[in-house]
């Protein structure tokens, strides 16, 4: 269960939650300049403000890995890119026929179970899971400024995963992930902590997202063709006192072919096109992108890496970016490397209407970024060992943001800072890594920016010796930041632990102890987060 908690905690440092007034419109600019991929299709939810993505919602337990991109990466992945990637993989059929069942129970009278089955031959492979949970909760609103109302959550998760693997080498994929979820929360109170307190709302979602990817190899190898069809929609639906409120219905459909050719082994040239459709509510818009990088190995430690991309908007006409890239190791043990890219986000269809609440904007103009990193690494020859720091720049323009007049570029991000990592293996079966981010964030006039701290780290001792037991601690620092208000809301600490006790090859106990010192913290202000708490649960595998 530590994995779950990793991965939710990981995207916490490269995306803060966001705030909502009154009428739910986007407040920060966050996640909703992060483009969200699964199996490679973009998730981002078209029918919300900002056009951001809810991981509240994404269970890990199907999820294989994921990978974050930080900074512009428009180049590659078009509008939405503009701060960064995050690109996740659900998990892979076997080769042989197995399976696993889970249940796990909480604080907060949660639980979760789910159960899998996959199988695997010449011919092709499959994988089907599902995942419910169920929990009371706490209240969103912080108890202690007197909410007592638990918000609870529930959700089911379904996912299916296969391939048919074709004559010459060439392989077809198909996933579906399908979600339904409700999730209470608390109501906009003027004059109470946040302007948040107790109230009877609720979010009902269903979500759904497919993908069908061919890959097909010519010239012996040498060319590498991807075709990516893309689809995903989200239904949602929030109700006050049991009565609906509001709902939208957001659909994106992408098609996608990427080549890769090596010309030789210096030389080697992607290129691609794709066309990224969304609708919400019978409105649509269509971007038309076509792509090209170039990369040159002059040396064989010593990487070059160029690339260019247009996209065509409907309404805002064409948009270029562009991307170089550097990577040296000279030697076996040292890496440094150096980036610099642009981005670009056009506004969404939420925005451009004005939402429904004021008139529309004619002159909302699209957000653009741009943004480099220069950073250098150092591994022992036996893996026991690294250190690493990285400095970086990134510069947001015409930021789009609600004012009493509506949807306006009024915005400026300026973000600069640096990050180390560091990790030693002691010995055979106890490892210590850790890594710290230091932001300075302003508007561009010298103002922080909200809810960015200045520092935050981590340090995590990882536990792993001979025999069934294994575990880890993690102990997690997010410094004092700005509130929206001009506050300042305090740091915090808090120590997490992991464990997991295999039993034999198909039985295993896992559990963790969150927040095992019991800070009292808020991430946002008003926002309440729990104490002391924990699971316990059991995996069976055959």
């Amino acid at each position: 269960m530590h994995q779950q908690w990793i991965v939710l905690h990981l995207l916490r440092a490269l995306l803060v939650g966001l705030r909502r007034d009154a009428f739910g419109v986007d407040q920060e600019f966050h996640s909703e300049q992060t483009l969200v991929l699964i199996d490679g299709g973009p998730v981002n939810d078209a029918s919300t403000p900002g056009g951001g993505f809810n991981f509240a919602r994404l269970d890990t337990e199907n999820i294989e890995r994921i990978e974050i991109l930080k900074g512009p990466q428009s180049v590659l992945w078009g509008s939405d890119a503009i701060g960064g990637v995050v690109s996740i993989a659900t998990k892979r059929p076997g080769s042989d026929l197995g399976g696993s069942v889970f249940g796990e129970v909480g604080s907060f009278e949660t639980f979760r179970g789910g159960a899998a089955i996959e199988a695997g031959g010449k011919s092709g492979d499959f994988r089907i899971g599902a995942v419910a949970v169920s929990s009371d909760g706490i209240s969103k609103a912080d108890e202690d400024n007197g909410n007592g109302e638990e918000d609870a959550f529930d959700s089911v998760t379904l996912s299916a995963k296969g391939g048919l693997n074709l004559p010459a080498d060439v392989r077809l994929d198909a996933d579906i992930l399908w979600t339904d979820a409700t999730a209470e929360f608390d109501s906009f109170v003027f004059g109470d902590q946040g302007n948040v307190g107790d109230g009877d709302e609720a979010s009902e979602s269903e979500e759904l997202v497919a993908n069908a990817t061919l890959r097909a190899p010519l010239l012996n190898g040498r060319l590498q063709n991807v075709v990516l069809v893309g689809y995903s929609d989200i239904d949602r639906q929030n109700l006050l006192n049991g009565a609906p409120s509001f709902g939208a219905e957001g659909e994106r459909t992408i098609l996608r072919y990427q080549g890769t050719v090596e010309v030789n082994s210096w030389n080697t040239i992607a290129f691609g096109a794709e066309r990224d459709e969304t609708s919400v509510d019978g409105e649509d818009i269509t971007i038309d992108g076509f792509f090209a990088l170039y990369e040159l190995k002059p040396l064989s430690s010593l990487t070059l890496t160029g690339g260019l991309r247009l996209d065509d908007h409907e309404t805002f006409g064409s948009e270029t970016t562009g991307r170089l890239a550097a990577a040296y190791n000279p030697t076996e043990t040292v890496t440094v490397r150096a980036n610099w890219g642009q981005g670009f986000k056009a506004p969404t269809l939420f925005q451009l209407s004005g939402g429904g609440f004021v008139a529309p904007n004619p002159d909302l103009q699209p957000e653009t970024s741009e943004g480099y990193d220069v950073g250098a690494e150092w591994r022992r020859n036996d893996g026991t060992a690294f250190v690493g720091v990285t400095l970086f720049n990134q510069d947001i323009e015409n930021l789009i943001n609600f004012t009493t007049e509506g949807y306006r570029n009024v915005r400026l991000a300026e973000t600069s800072g640096i990050e180390a990592m560091a990790g030693y293996q002691l010995t055979s079966w106890f490892t210590i890594q850790g890594n710290y981010t230091f932001l300075d964030a302003d508007d561009g006039n010298g103002n922080e920016l909200p809810r960015l701290p200045e520092h935050t780290g981590e340090v995590r001792a990882s536990l792993n010796p001979e025999g069934p037991l294994s575990g880890a601690v993690i102990v997690r620092y997010n410094g004092e930041e700005m509130n929206t208000d001009g506050t300042t809301l305090d740091g915090w600490t808090r120590v997490d632990v992991t464990a997991r006790y295999a039993v034999n090859d198909s039985v295993e106990l896992f559990g963790r102890v969150e927040n095992l010192i019991d800070e009292d913290y808020q991430q946002i202000l008003g926002y309440g987060t729990p104490g002391l708490s924990g699971s316990v649960g059991l995996r069976l595998t055959y």
